[in-house]
């Protein structure tokens, strides 16, 4: 009985709050304010709950403190003349006293006399509050001995003055928090648009960035804090898809370039055809091989092209198994000294090891560094292929003793259609996209990829798998 009174007072307290909180939250929810308004909202609700608050715990305040005094001067006065005039009561006249009724109880709590009370002694602070919020009435209580037997006594005193105070009290903050509102709202408003000015300024620039001014960057200069950051963020962003941007611009260019080429041969081709193949079978001969070795090379682009652009939309699939490294590398070794006979080829396999992935594009990613090693090489010079295991990979290394690769190139080799200066002025053949297919594919497979070169002394790749066991 207790906890539910007690739950049933906090429930009437709180209900107020709960009430505006709720009505105002779901209003907040249902419209779409803009940020600035939500945020002087909330600081108006906040202030309405602390004005609610202050109003509360003054009205409590007050009727304590004038409890406390009522206590210690009327009611100790009241019960002192009670007690003197034990155990005969009918000298006492309820209507001509402050107190409305009182009662005695026994030892046991049993009624001992009564002048019209509840019939329950009020031993406990839950007894009291329930008396004063439903009969609008306070109980003093105490225990007192008469010829060595105790005996307990309530006195009941009519609150209906001291509430009205605590009333008055309660609307006199409420107004005075009202008062108050009325200079607080237009600050608030007035801040929160100050606060949210950088933000709305961010949306207005952001709005402004097309492809043609992809450059632009908002000014962290006035900002502070999450709105600094948040500002840097956006940047780092911006120049991230910038860089992305270029490149993918730079590709674009770079691949229709290397199609120009092959498209420009053959239509020469096509024209000499035109003119004088008809007739002379020395140019239709030479027309149709320059031609066929033109569309492999463009197929070859497209391929390469179509390659890279699966792996950039993750649609690249690998069918990967497991397999021993030793008997693709054996492959790669056979067919590598069938087609190149110019180059000094040494291969030695050092371990061997099981390998998750797919074989056909591992071996695709060898034979590129193959490719590029027997172009870059000249007749007469070294290539070596070894495989060994290192730590927690298998090493596949391509070594040549060729022209090497600048110092200013080494971090570019991987880029898509990039081909250093010295091997576009030898006019050897190629796109610039084998080595970011190889790339691709060890990626793929969970691995890494390594170059070490120095010019005029070779270069050194290595691909490096991680392997089951060996």
């Amino acid at each position: 009985m207790v906890k539910a009174f007690l739950r049933k007072l906090l429930s009437l307290i709180l209900y107020p709050f709960k009430f505006i909180i709720k009505t105002l939250i779901g209003l907040l929810k249902r419209l779409k304010f803009s940020i600035a308004f939500k945020i002087s909202t909330t600081y108006l609700i906040l202030y309405i709950i602390i004005i609610m608050t202050v109003a509360l715990a003054t009205s409590a305040g007050y009727l304590i403190f004038e409890l406390q005094k009522f206590e210690a001067t009327r009611a100790a006065k009241d019960a002192e003349e009670i007690i003197s005039t034990f155990p005969d009561f009918n000298k006492i006249n309820t209507e001509e006293e402050s107190f409305s009724s009182f009662e005695i109880f026994d030892k046991n709590l049993n009624t001992f006399y009564t002048s019209g009370g509840s019939g329950r002694y009020a031993d406990n602070l839950i007894v009291i509050a329930e008396k004063i919020v439903f009969s609008n009435e306070y109980i003093h209580s105490e225990s007192f001995l008469k010829n060595g037997v105790p005996y307990y006594m309530n006195v009941s005193y009519p609150m209906e003055d001291m509430l009205r105070d605590v009333w008055r009290i309660s609307l006199m903050v409420l107004i005075s928090g009202a008062i108050g509102l009325m200079f607080f709202a237009p600050i608030v408003s007035s801040t929160s648009y100050k606060l949210i000015g950088p933000i709305k300024k961010m949306t207005e620039i952001t709005k402004t960035i097309t492809v043609n001014n992809i450059n632009t960057r908002l000014d962290v200069k006035g900002t502070e804090d999450e709105l600094k950051e948040l500002s840097e963020t956006f940047n780092e962003m911006m120049d991230r898809i910038e860089g992305g941007y270029k490149i993918q611009q730079q590709f674009v260019s770079d691949a229709s370039h290397e199609l120009r080429t092959p498209i420009a041969v053959i239509k020469g081709y096509v024209d000499m055809l035109d003119r004088w193949g008809k007739n002379d079978k020395a140019v239709l001969e030479e027309s149709i091989a320059a031609i066929k070795n033109e569309t492999d090379n463009m197929q070859d682009l497209i391929e390469k092209l179509l390659f890279i652009a699966r792996s950039d939309r993750s649609t690249l699939n690998f069918t990967k198994e497991d397999f021993r490294i030793k008997t693709v590398l054996n492959e790669i070794e056979k067919e590598t000294k069938m087609i190149d006979t110019s180059h000094k080829l040494y291969f030695k396999f050092y371990d061997d090891a099981t390998i998750y992935g797919d074989k056909m594009r591992i071996k695709q990613a060898v034979r590129i560094l193959l490719d590029n090693a027997m172009k870059y090489t000249p007749p007469g010079e070294y290539i070596m292929v070894s495989g060994y295991i290192q730590d927690e990979y298998y090493v596949i290394k391509v070594e040549d003793t060729g022209v090497g690769i600048n110092k200013n190139d080494l971090d570019k080799i991987f880029d898509r259609l990039y081909r250093a200066e010295e091997s576009r002025s030898r006019q050897i053949s190629g796109h610039g996209l084998g080595l970011s297919i190889a790339k691709i594919i060890v990626l793929g497979h969970k691995g890494k990829i390594k170059v070490k070169s120095s010019p005029k002394k070779g270069s050194a790749f290595s691909l490096m798998f991680p392997y089951l066991d060996s």
